[in-house]
């Protein structure tokens, strides 16, 4: 009997402890990933104030921002990091899709973490494309409106396209909306920060996350208008949708103000990677 126990015991102290390993691996790799989100938008966001101040050449988009990875000392070497940390992202978001358990984690969340999972496969494909040297072809904007022409040609592409529109547009008011009321902070350890970081870190969230949801709307709006008109050549990629901003009435200075919240937003990552309750 004493045996069976001394066993039972050890069986359980081996699986809390894989478990503790697996939980330490998932952690590691979802703060890997919020770092590589901070680079990549950081980069766009300045990108976005050089085309605004009229010294901008690159797109301002992910495939402009790794080109200007690449253009750094250790670039290639920092590109196949920023793989890296994707691939850490989207294994972190599958594993709360299916592993994550709790009153909370309701089939929405579940769907919503695949969703996220499955965005992050893809951005790590194509950022290991692009540092293999074979993903530097077409640009954001091309590629957006090669997908609605192909989408429009289908049966019921035009519905299909629009429904894509709106589901973007909605994306974005969500994010807007989730930023402005701090929804944010329920996913952070604020009790670990002084009053002054969680001030700043609301601060980025908010203004960061406002941005964000923004540029997601207005590339709905252009993807809407696409289908409604039956042209492709209205929908746009990131770089046209924040170019897009400069030619409001308010001028580059919207696409100014844009483009400093996606930096801020870029900086809030870093600090999910910190302070992220993972």
């Amino acid at each position: 009997m004493t045996s069976s126990h001394t066993h039972g015991r050890g069986r359980a102290s081996r699986f809390t402890a894989r478990r503790s390993a697996e939980k330490q691996t998932l952690t590691a790799a979802g703060r890997a990933g919020f770092a590589a989100r901070g680079v990549v938008h950081i980069l766009i966001g300045a990108l976005a104030v050089g085309i605004a101040l009229g010294s901008g050449g690159e797109e301002a988009d992910r495939q402009g921002a790794l080109r200007q990875v690449a253009e750094q000392p250790f670039g290639r070497m920092m590109l196949w990091a920023l793989v890296v940390g994707f691939g850490c992202m989207a294994l972190w978001r599958g594993a709360r899709a299916v592993m994550t358990r709790g009153p909370r984690r309701k089939a929405g969340s579940r769907l919503l973490d695949g969703g996220r999972a499955v965005f992050y496969a893809a951005v790590c494909w194509a950022t290991a494309a692009f540092a293999a040297g074979s993903g530097q072809g077409s640009s954001g904007d091309a590629k957006s409106q090669d997908w609605t022409a192909s989408a429009l040609k289908l049966p019921y592409g035009r519905v299909l396209v629009g429904v894509v529109g709106c589901i973007l547009i909605g994306v974005g008011v969500v994010l807007a909306v989730r930023a402005a009321l701090r929804r944010f902070l329920r996913h952070l350890d604020t009790g670990a920060m002084g009053r002054r970081t969680r001030q700043v870190v609301t601060g980025l969230g908010v203004g960061g996350g406002v941005a964000r949801g923004t540029v997601f709307a207005a590339a709905g709006i252009f993807i809407l208008v696409a289908a409604v008109r039956f042209d492709p050549n209205e929908a746009k990629g990131v770089d046209e949708t924040l170019r897009s901003f400069a030619h409001t009435p308010m001028g580059p200075w919207l696409l100014v103000a844009v483009a400093v919240g996606l930096i801020l937003f870029g900086i809030f990552s870093f600090a999910s990677a910190r302070w992220r309750r993972l």
